[in-house]
């Protein structure tokens, strides 16, 4: 299963969206690697939320893709207080798991 999961950035109070077969494993990798990357600048990263989101790597790009594209931080932060979803939102991902 491939999950979708939220960073979240207090120091630069930014979002960061990614897909992942481990996202606690993927977690550690934002906080240490040392390539120079949009999560190196704005560390330390909390996980602020997971969904389960996809048994293929294709439609859990898709998804991630998706929620990109919106560029919306409001979306963001509707996803992360676990507040109802509809639309398409409420199809592509499951409630998370923090």
């Amino acid at each position: 299963m491939y999950y979708l999961y939220i960073l979240f950035s207090e120091r630069a109070d930014k979002f960061y969206v990614g897909i992942s077969l481990n996202p606690e494993k993927r977690l550690v990798e934002h906080n240490s690697s040392d390539r120079i990357t949009f999560t190196a600048k704005h560390r330390p990263w909390k996980m602020a939320a997971v969904f389960e989101c996809a048994e293929s790597l294709g439609e859990a790009m898709k998804i991630e893709r998706f929620i990109k594209k919106q560029k919306s931080r409001k979306l963001i932060e509707t996803m992360i207080s676990a507040e109802q979803l509809d639309g398409v939102l409420a199809q592509l991902v499951s409630v998370p798991h923090l």
